[in-house]
């Protein structure tokens, strides 16, 4: 009579669902015993991005303080709310410290290892230590599924899918640039999770081109540094002489942002105010359906002038011509762009506070230089612009923007696939690396082992090397024989490397324009192409249409993961047990 419940995917999001099964089955499991199976090649907690076996130079991307698996009373949801330590409590650190992730591989075990115990006695979890490669099964019936390597699938009422991030396929541009690479003794490193990729072959003292300036760089940046003997004697760093030369560029030119580098003080912006519930349902309810730049962009633009202007009124009032009520009525009063580009000259005197999304999205749009050598100087002078900036309170409405993004974010995913340049937007001005890795740039490039492309990065592969150009310095242009493209692999269903993705898709899963596989935004069943949800199967990550925007949660900020978390277990739950009493009736 024992139930069987099968999870792919035993990394943060496993262990987070996990936790959300262990808090609702006090309530909603009456069944006589449920095994549990955690397939995953990697240790349960970490998986694979945060397992414990890799290189302690490569940090998390977050502060200790900002990291949470625990719930509070900010998450919507149904279930308990089942309080715990952040990372920095549970490790002891200081909070603004921004560990390695080694830490964190540790603290996911611990946390694993609590929802384990926290179970009822009639529940037992089985770690499986393989890669699932297919699922299969009728509709209406138990599910099977196969392991690599082993001959017999594990028979299960119930798949969830919680599977992270993927390698995927490389698409048309990087197999051409793959076999280019091949046919011309080249190196060329597709994209891929940077611990994980093969650097062995950048030689010393050799330019490489690299195409990302994200956080995939960043490590990029640290295993060829630190990672080969080099080492930072303040604001210098010492070569060991077995280090490339990077050059690097991007669509945008430039790295992410800084993350913030102050505390919070005062009253936060009242949020959702223009992008809430109410705003996303009636989006949703459009026969027609919605466009993303039309229908939603302008109330994000609100949304997050709205954050940044309530925290400029009230923490820096000195800064301001207009009484906060008064801007407050006329912001939500206005309707057409010419309308708040007036209201906000008026109120703001000075340009430097005032928001402007478009300018932060294209930082070096018509922007050019002499010289590369002028242009590795004004670079410089941006970063430095930047970490200043990001480290001062006088400028705190950025925080309140970040805050607004992470308000839009917990709204948008609702809405499905959107596509991805929100996320990228988001990543770029809210998920940035930490300040003393910016630092190091700033190093690395006055050492010459790192030098900048410019905007709108583009790569040939003529004459048997790799160029890269930009128009940000006209008529410059570096050749090299290695090329990295410094970024994960699209989430994609078709593109996937991983087998049980492709099979899924074949057996009738959808997938959105971008390439996501859909799922229902209330419990995360996967939706075949008719728009049925699939009673047995589900799914939740990045591979998904209703992504969240990290991996982790900060305190107190009702992350969409946990609400997520929490509908897909109470889900499982009701239906194994509803399962269990009509199978006794029979």
């Amino acid at each position: 009579m024992r139930q069987q419940l099968v999870i792919v995917g035993a990394g943060p999001r496993g262990t987070g669902l996990l936790e959300r099964l262990a808090a609702n089955a006090p309530e909603l499991y009456a069944g006589p015993g449920l095994d549990i199976h955690l397939v995953d090649p990697h240790p349960p907690g970490g998986g694979r991005i945060w397992r414990q076996e890799q290189s302690p130079l490569l940090w998390m991307n977050s502060q200790a303080e900002d990291v949470t698996m625990f719930t509070d009373d900010t998450v919507a949801m149904a279930g308990p709310v089942r309080e715990g330590p952040t990372l920095h409590e549970w490790a002891r650190l200081d909070g603004r410290t921004f560990p390695d992730r080694r830490t964190q591989g540790r603290y996911l075990r611990w946390v694993y290892e609590r929802a384990v115990a926290d179970l009822p006695p009639n529940v037992t979890v089985h770690h499986h230590p393989h890669r699932a490669v297919r699922v299969d099964g009728p509709r209406e019936g138990r599910q099977r599924v196969w392991l690599e390597g082993r001959p017999h699938p594990l028979h299960a009422d119930l798949v969830i899918l919680t599977l992270g991030h993927l390698d995927g396929e490389p698409d048309a541009e990087q197999e051409e640039l793959s076999a280019y690479a091949r046919e011309h003794g080249l190196v060329h490193l597709p994209p891929d999770f940077t611990a994980d990729s093969d650097l062995t072959a950048l030689a010393p003292g050799e330019p490489v081109l690299v195409r990302g300036f994200g956080l995939a760089f960043v490590d990029l940046m640290v295993l060829l540094t630190e990672g080969r003997g080099g080492r930072y004697e303040g604001e210098t760093y010492r070569p060991s002489g077995r280090e490339p030369v990077l050059y690097v560029g991007s669509r945008r030119g430039v790295p992410y942002h800084s993350k913030i580098g102050y505390d919070w003080t005062g009253d936060r912006p009242p949020l959702p105010r223009f992008l809430g519930p109410a705003e996303v349902a009636e989006l949703l309810a459009r026969p027609a359906g919605f466009d993303f730049r039309r229908d939603v962009w302008p109330l994000v633009e609100k949304e997050l002038g709205f954050a940044h202007y309530h925290r400029l009124f009230t923490a820096h009032p000195g800064r301001t011509a207009m009484a906060w009520a008064d801007f407050e009525e006329k912001w939500a009063a206005a309707v057409d762009p010419a309308e708040t580009r007036a209201l906000v000259a008026a109120a703001v005197p000075d340009p430097a506070d005032r928001l402007d999304l478009t300018a932060l999205d294209h930082p070096l749009e018509g922007v050019r230089y002499a010289s590369h050598e002028d242009f590795q100087e004004g670079l410089r002078g941006y970063i430095e612009d930047d970490l200043r900036r990001r480290h001062d309170p006088a400028h705190s409405p950025d925080l309140g923007v970040f805050l607004g993004l992470l308000s839009v974010y917990g709204q948008l995913v609702r809405l499905g696939d959107i596509g991805s340049w929100w996320h990228g937007f988001f990543s770029y001005l809210a998920s940035g690396p930490p300040g003393p890795r910016l630092r190091q740039m700033l190093a690395l490039s006055r050492a010459g082992l790192l030098r900048f492309v410019g905007a709108g990065m583009t790569v040939t592969a003529e004459d048997g090397v790799f160029r890269a150009t930009s128009p940000t310095v006209p008529g410059f242009s570096v050749e090299a024989r290695a090329l990295v493209e410094a970024r994960l692999p699209a989430p994609t269903v078709r593109r996937a490397r991983d087998s049980l993705l492709r099979e899924l898709h074949a057996d009738g899963a959808a997938e959105t324009p971008d390439g996501l596989l859909r799922v229902d935004p209330g419990d995360g069943r996967v939706l075949d192409r008719a728009g049925r949800p699939h009673p047995r199967r589900f799914a939740l990550g990045p591979y998904t249409d209703t992504r969240a925007p990290g991996a982790f949660t900060r305190p107190r900020t009702g992350g969409p993961a946990f609400r997520q978390n929490d509908a897909t277990a109470r889900a499982v739950l009701a239906f194994l047990s509803g399962s269990l009493v009509k199978e006794l009736a029979r």
